[in-house]
């Protein structure tokens, strides 16, 4: 069972395993778990932060730290390995390369096979180059990629370097195939359903996304807001 959190706890530093909702972003889990913290334990402020984001059409595991101990290992926990789960559908693209955004072209996937979709899987494993999607939170010229994106705006998006470690195909009932990814900091699982949809002569973009693991953190012993809530101290 789960202890009550005491407001010493969060003096000397906490991490928390969040499971993050449907359609919230990182940084809205954030402000709720520092605005819940200061009600319910008393302070005036607290340091709190995430360790790498979600999109928000992405549910699953967030690392919130909280207190100086945890927010000055932020950057450990952002280079962890991560797990997803979720699911790609073929035969369309959008220019989020997922559900924030409507299809904008459309593809045959009639010579698509289980057989054909597992061999050009393992062109994706190992080191790959990938580009960012357009509309991401990274940084260029002092403004966020979606930002330009949003407006319409060109803006051209380098390449990075990611290493997929595991990369499952978990069930294939066509347009839709689920998946298992393992990979480093820095990949977009978007931009590896649009890169696949390429590989196989088609299109495809992210219908559904759940970070799993984050390094040794496991969603499984994550908790949602309303579970958070019940361990802290009553106001």
């Amino acid at each position: 069972m789960n202890t009550a959190f005491t407001p010493e706890d969060f003096k000397n530093g906490q991490l928390l395993l969040m499971d993050k909702p449907l359609k919230w972003t990182s940084f809205q889990v954030v402000n709720k778990v520092r605005w819940l913290i200061k009600q319910h334990c008393g302070f005036k402020k607290i340091k709190v932060g995430h360790a790498g984001t979600l999109d928000p059409l992405a549910t699953g595991l967030l690392l919130v730290c909280a207190g100086k101990k945890y927010t000055k290992r932020i950057h450990e926990f952002q280079g962890m390995q991560k797990e997803y789960t979720g699911t790609f559908s073929f035969g369309a693209t959008t220019p989020s390369y997922d559900l924030e955004t409507d299809i904008d072209r459309t593809f045959p996937i009639d010579h698509l096979t289980s057989k054909f979709l597992e061999e050009k899987k393992q062109a994706f494993l190992g080191e790959i180059e990938q580009y960012p999607p357009v509309f991401s939170a990274l940084k260029k010229g002092g403004k966020r990629l979606y930002e330009y994106a949003r407006k319409g705006e060109e803006v051209k998006v380098d390449p990075r370097q990611v290493h997929i470690l595991a990369f499952e195909l978990t069930r294939i009932d066509l347009p839709e195939v689920d998946f298992r990814v393992v990979c480093s900091k820095g990949t977009y699982i978007r931009s590896l359903a649009h890169d696949f949809g390429k590989a196989v002569n088609s299109g495809a973009h992210l219908s559904a996304l759940k970070r799993t693991r984050i390094g040794p953190y496991r969603l499984e012993d994550a908790m949602d807001l309303e579970a958070f809530l019940q361990r802290l101290p009553a106001k």
